[in-house]
């Protein structure tokens, strides 16, 4: 609770939080999830908000809140297990504490928000639990489970791997059993789902979204930003583990497999936000309690003084943290919620959905951001966004929902961005015959639409 106070005081954090509330309103009115709710994420945290909401209500994402901070305490116990288990109880109350405080080592923005990494790491401590007590079917479907909430978390299949290869005995059976505790409920949800709907939007609609196209320099700079704030908050792990990084790579392999492979969860998509290296966590945190069990007993305190100094710095930072995005976007809320009644469509073009959520409009179309029609990610320049880079054929799905169901208001909150209505020329179109301007709002521009 101390590390994540932040969290409580403000109505969202970043705009996947207000994706997967609106989301998971479209649901609960009967939308279809990869059909007329779609997003590039499989499908459990969306149900997750979903049934947060029906117990709970939508109007506040408290209840979702304190969720994350019950997946980041699972976390940390399962972690905490796992060093008990190798190196005693003294190891299991380092690696707990490691990893709550590392957790919160990065922007605010990326640690507080209640989204994909903070509900996936549960799920990926857990396999690399049961695979350590060579519980290989509880490590597959755990996997699976981490797969489902970011497809990312299945990167932990590789460490479960490797404890597999490392046992002497009935290794095939052990691996028939990871691979069915994997594959069965991910080809269940596929099932489910629709195989077609469910691989496009999971798997194969998103290669025009991973490169760097327009973006490189802006990538590269994050990536450095980023990992510089979490070496900082970890700088006592990171030293405590390069005191004898031989006996570390000899002793504690599986962990530095867990390591390469999150480096790796982190690198797929080219973006490096800040909230895919908190996949980094459980490995670093695992590689200091074991490293600091090595060491002199006088290295344990000034690493956890360290690291308790960085969360306190990170909460202290999410505490003072800029509100200015926050009550722009509540604002364009206000005015959307001031011009529209209660179920009227709304189109927002831009990339902050939470004013959909904000204002408890439904969306005029499927596509919750301008970014799934134009590619647009990542601080991308004019390369590599437009018509013909966004999702195969969604331009001309939202024609036909513009024809057929026609918002009645259009917010333009593109904000000159290469994405905006000046650029798209079909949307200048649809504004030119359709849309007649009432006002503008925290930078957005509003317009009455006409059928």
């Amino acid at each position: 609770m101390a590390t994540h106070l932040p969290s409580f005081l403000r109505p969202f954090w970043s705009p996947d939080e207000g994706y997967l509330a609106t989301e998971a309103r479209m649901l609960a009115a009967g939308g279809t999830l990869y059909q007329n709710v779609v997003d590039r994420k499989p499908p459990l945290l969306p149900w997750l908000y979903q049934g947060a909401f029906w117990v709970f209500g939508s109007d506040s994402l408290w209840p979702l809140r304190v969720l994350a901070v019950l997946a980041q305490l699972a976390t940390a116990l399962l972690l905490a297990s796992v060093a008990r288990r190798r190196w005693g109880p003294r190891a299991a109350v380092v690696a707990g504490v490691l990893t709550l405080l590392l957790s919160v080592g990065l922007s605010p923005e990326d640690t507080q928000a209640a989204t994909f990494e903070v509900f996936m790491l549960p799920a990926t401590a857990a396999a690399f639990w049961c695979a350590d007590r060579q519980r290989w079917a509880g490590a597959g479907l755990a996997t699976a489970a981490a797969a489902m909430v970011k497809q990312t978390g299945g990167a932990v299949l590789l460490p479960v791997l490797f404890l597999l290869l490392r046992q002497r005995d009935g290794r095939r059976p052990a691996l028939a059993r990871v691979l069915l505790g994997f594959v069965v409920p991910v080809a269940a949800l596929v099932l489910l789902l629709g195989p077609h709907d469910f691989l496009f939007w999971v798997v194969s609609g998103s290669g025009g979204y991973a490169s760097l196209d327009g973006a490189w320099l802006t990538a590269l700079a994050r990536a450095a930003g980023n990992a510089a704030l979490l070496g900082a908050a970890g700088l006592g792990v990171l030293l405590v583990v390069a005191r004898d990084p031989r006996t570390s790579l000899r002793e504690d392999g599986d962990l530095w497999v867990w390591l390469g492979a999150s480096a790796l969860g982190v690198v797929t998509g080219l973006h490096f936000f800040g909230h895919y290296y908190l996949q980094l966590v459980p490995p670093l945190a695992l590689l200091g309690a074991s490293a600091l069990h090595r060491a002199p007993a006088r290295w344990t305190r000034p690493v956890l003084a360290w690291s308790a100094a960085a969360g306190v710095v990170f909460v202290v930072l999410g505490l003072m943290w800029s509100t200015t995005p926050v009550t722009r976007v509540q604002a364009v809320a206000r005015a959307v919620d001031a011009r529209t009644g209660p179920g009227q469509p709304v189109l927002v073009w831009g990339m902050h959905p939470e004013i959909y959520w904000l204002a408890d409009r439904p969306p005029a179309s499927r596509y919750l951001t301008a970014g799934l029609l134009t590619n647009f990610a990542g601080g991308r320049d004019g390369r590599g966004v437009g018509l013909a880079e966004g999702v195969n054929g969604s331009w001309q799905t939202f024609e036909q929902e513009m024809r057929e169901h026609p918002p009645s208001l259009f917010v333009d909150d593109s904000q000159g961005a290469p994405y905006g209505p000046d650029h798209i020329a079909p949307l200048q179109a649809l504004l030119a015959a359709h849309g007649t301007r009432v006002g503008t709002v925290g930078g957005a521009v509003l317009y009455e639409w006409k059928p």
